[in-house]
């Protein structure tokens, strides 16, 4: 079930302010973080999708087609529309966006993990979308694109591994066009009592065990998951989200908020 709220009062204590010297659980030096996470992401890539669908059951499945519905990508139009995905590098949400529109967008998948981009070329060319998706490597706290290019901004479970989220959130901000829109789905905090004693215990047991078992290395899924327990609640990224620049910032809560849906507007 999915839940709407506007941003609301902050009741966790997960610090937004700890995130670029966070190695999951780990406290790392200032500046070692991104060369720890493209490591982690270079280790996964092959079997990123298949372990997303093992972790979640599916389900992510579901939240990203949420992701875009809630875009509503347009079917046609005098001018063509144009979406960033940052961090997207198999390209699962540029595709699903592309194929929602009818082939008639133009998709930019921008990841700094060029592993996780040779995937999603791959699999872009076998699908047919060779010519609607282009692949860049880019860092989303530096992106090599100019003001203003883009209609669309989504990135999916991406924005944590970000050592510099406020940067990440102020670029999105800069790229997009008046009237864009701003979409990221990110695993969140657990709202449901009960449900998070579940969660946790699948998480921190089975998630590692499941990576050992299908890539032969459980450490980089025990990161994912101590990165989920360290990102911002929905209400304290909703704030970080507008003190970017962003307007009617909002989120809706999957799963029990498992995971969550932030939207905002470049107005």
């Amino acid at each position: 079930m999915a839940h709407s709220t506007e941003r609301g009062q902050t009741t966790s204590g997960r610090a937004p302010e700890d995130m670029p010297t966070s190695f999951g659980f780990t406290q790392v030096k200032e500046g070692q973080k991104q060369a720890l996470v493209d490591d982690v992401f270079h280790k996964v890539a092959g079997r990123y999708d298949l372990m997303n669908d093992l972790m979640s059951g599916g389900l992510h499945r579901v939240w990203k087609d949420g992701l875009v519905s809630a875009l509503a990508p347009p079917k046609s139009g005098n001018r063509t529309w144009r979406l960033l995905d940052v961090a997207g590098g198999t390209g699962d949400i540029a595709s699903r966006v592309v194929e929602r529109s009818g082939k008639t967008i133009k998709a930019v998948v921008c990841d700094i993990n060029e592993s996780m981009l040779t995937v999603g070329r791959e699999r872009a060319e076998k699908a047919g979308y060779g010519g609607s998706i282009e692949f860049m490597q880019g860092n989303a706290e530096d992106l090599p694109f100019p003001d203003r290019s883009f209609d669309a901004y989504t990135i999916a479970f991406g924005i944590r591994n970000v050592p510099d989220i406020p940067k990440a959130l102020a670029e999105a901000h800069r790229v997009l066009k008046r009237g864009g829109r701003f979409l990221c789905l990110e695993f969140s905090e657990v709202d449901v009592p009960g449900l998070d004693k579940v969660y946790d215990a699948f998480s921190f047991n089975a998630i590692p065990a499941m990576g050992q078992w299908v890539t032969g290395d459980g450490e980089p899924y025990r990161y994912l998951v101590e990165s989920i327990r360290k990102f911002p609640h929905q209400d304290r990224f909703a704030d970080m989200i507008g003190a970017a620049g962003f307007e009617n910032v909002s989120y809706r809560n999957y799963s029990g908020g498992i995971a969550a849906l932030h939207s905002g507007w470049k107005l």
